[in-house]
């Protein structure tokens, strides 16, 4: 296997965690909206706290990744 090739499959695979969360998080968040419109505003924080706390991941999982395959390391 490639290095390049290796690199694209996990930086896909970091892209593809947080975009499962952040759709699901939608998802529901709307699914609660639909159901009791008036607990927007404890919807909406938590639905916002998990969008961040899923693309913190993304980037601590971009800059693993980007550390382990720097340029100079290896072969």
């Amino acid at each position: 296997m490639s290095r390049n090739f290796a690199l694209t499959v996990i930086f896909s695979l970091c892209v593809m965690g947080p975009m499962l969360v952040m759709a699901a998080a939608g998802f529901a968040s709307i699914s609660a909206l639909g159901r009791n419109p008036s607990s927007a505003p404890k919807i909406l924080t938590a639905m916002v706290m998990t969008l961040l706390c899923a693309e913190a991941l993304a980037i601590i999982a971009f800059l693993v990744v980007w550390q382990l395959f720097a340029p100079g390391r290896g072969g």
